[in-house]
């Protein structure tokens, strides 16, 4: 019996550390460069439709990760996207916003204040992960941003995005790129 359980203990100390390599591993991934292929994914967003990286091909894509739902800075961030959506869509560009909320403080964050672009529900933070833009603690998104080109590649990267200006940066970075 004492067998069994020393058994038992050691099965489970080996998947708790094997589990723990595999969360080192993704977060010590080489950091994404433009012109690299944007990870895929597929998550839900705040009415439960499920988004893939696919679904925006042809599309410019400004993805970005934010910390969570209805906090100032974030709040500030999805504003400004949400005020100047009009002038991205008229640059062939669509916004989509991703943090570690689940879809219904996302549904609730989006009504409150209006929010006309999908907020996809990375709950696990696996799509954070593959984007470099998990926290180390695995507990939230960083504030990055992602602007992909029609083809799925990356075309820029804005680490630690201004909520004030990261809106702005990518209206004037689809300019320069378009041309």
């Amino acid at each position: 019996m004492k067998s069994l359980t020393a058994s038992a203990a050691l099965l489970a100390i080996f998947l708790l550390f094997t589990g723990s390599i595999n969360v080192v591993r993704a977060q010590e991934q080489e950091p994404l460069k433009p012109g690299q292929p944007a990870p895929d994914f597929n998550l839900p967003d705040q009415n439960g439709k499920n988004h893939r990286l696919s679904d925006y091909r042809g599309r410019w894509l400004a993805l970005y990760f934010y910390v969570k739902d209805d906090t100032p800075g974030c709040t500030e961030q999805a504003c400004k996207f949400r005020d100047d959506i009009g002038e991205i869509e008229d640059l062939g560009a669509e916004v989509v916003g991703v943090s570690v909320d689940d879809t219904a403080s996302h549904a609730k964050f989006a009504r409150k204040y209006n929010l006309p672009f999908p907020l996809l529900a990375d709950s696990k933070g696996e799509m954070a992960a593959r984007y470099g833009s998990l926290r180390s603690d695995g507990s939230l998104a960083k504030r990055n941003t992602f602007l992909i080109d029609p083809e799925g590649r990356i075309a820029k990267i804005y680490l630690s995005a201004s909520t004030s200006r990261n809106s702005a940066e990518v209206i004037g970075d689809l300019k320069k790129l378009k041309n």
